[in-house]
């Protein structure tokens, strides 16, 4: 009856494509989201699905991707596979009228992004990228402090994302899996850049350091935006946990800790350092980490709300990746407008 179409039309019954780690992330936000409910999670084999089920309490467990996207379980997919999967997986579950929240890189070419854009408008769904650190209050205090003039003009990004890969097995250092530090944490300093000096850079210069099966474990960029500015990226697999952003502009710097991570309570995270080098502290709201992509889905999805991250700021991230990798490989600088057009 009248309940039952009340409730279909107030929540997002979401589905997991896969059972990545990174899933432990957002199952919580989901969770806590008002109008979110997790109901369904999807992998290769069926035990591997329902043991994964069990264990994250979950309600139903799907053997096979297509079996989930095919049962009317759910209203949208997160898309949490390996990087190569992305494309293939977002344009399935969007052609069978479902929302998706794809996690970063959101594809490796930028004719994937053209054809999961493409998906999302003939279908009528809503698809968007998963940069969880975007949404939370942190990076949106550094948008503020830009509008309103604070900085003055901003000549320089620095942005840095490291770990340490120790499993040798990773799909993230399988080249065909469409592997390397670059696209799986050289992504943040690189989408933080776009989101400081608002766009794509005019060229880039790439430098990658190979590991033994050949992706980039150590990458570093250079790159210039219109109007003078410049940022320096670097990613890497084979340095112990550190990431850290600087956005130095003629009246001062903002300087993050955690730029793209989870914020540890109490600790110094956003600081602002005046022209004769006095440091103050930024307010920032507490938000959990995945709360804020989750919800801005929820208010596209059931509000009509463009998303919080445009498909266009997508497609530039991924130019972008490809125009640095086109340099490290060619040693010379490269053009973005060369790229995907």
């Amino acid at each position: 009856g009248g309940a039952t179409t009340e409730i279909a039309m107030n929540t997002v019954r979401w589905g997991l494509l896969s059972t990545a780690n990174i899933n432990k992330r957002v199952i919580p936000a989901i969770r806590a989201s008002e109008r979110g409910e997790l109901v369904a999670v999807a992998s290769r084999e069926r035990e591997s699905a329902a043991a994964y089920a069990a264990q994250w309490g979950i309600p139903q467990a799907f053997g096979g991707y297509d079996a989930l996207l095919e049962s009317g379980a759910v209203d949208a997919v997160y898309v949490s596979l390996p990087n190569h999967l992305h494309a293939e997986w977002t344009v399935r579950a969007l052609e069978r009228g479902l929302h998706v929240l794809c996690e970063k890189p959101f594809a490796l070419t930028t004719a994937d992004v053209d054809r999961m854009a493409a998906a999302a408008r003939a279908n009528g769904r809503v698809l968007a990228e998963a940069f969880m650190y975007r949404h939370h209050p942190q990076t949106k205090a550094v948008g503020e402090w830009l509008r309103a003039g604070r900085l003055g003009a901003v000549r320089l990004v620095r942005g840095t994302f490291s770990f340490r890969m120790t499993d040798a097995a990773n799909v993230r250092l399988k080249p065909e899996l469409g592997g390397g530090s670059l696209w799986d944490v050289g992504v943040y300093p690189l989408s933080f850049a776009q989101y400081v000096f608002g766009g794509p850079p005019e060229w880039v210069f790439g430098h990658s350091r190979a590991g033994v099966t050949g992706v980039d474990v150590g990458f570093s960029g250079l790159l210039s935006y219109a109007g003078g500015g410049m940022a320096q990226i670097s990613s890497s697999f084979d340095l112990p946990w550190y990431t850290h952003a600087d956005v130095l502009g003629e009246h001062g710097r903002l300087v993050l800790n955690r730029p793209f991570t989870g914020l540890v309570p109490g600790e110094r995270r956003l600081m602002f350092v005046d022209a004769d080098d006095r440091a103050e502290q930024v307010p920032v709201e507490e938000q959990e980490l995945y709360a804020g992509e989750v919800e801005d889905m929820h208010a596209a999805i059931l509000d009509g709300a463009p998303p919080f991250i445009s498909l266009d700021e997508t497609r530039n991230h991924v130019r972008t990746a490809l125009a640095l990798y086109a340099s490290a490989r060619r040693g010379e600088r490269v053009y973005v407008a060369e790229i995907g057009e």
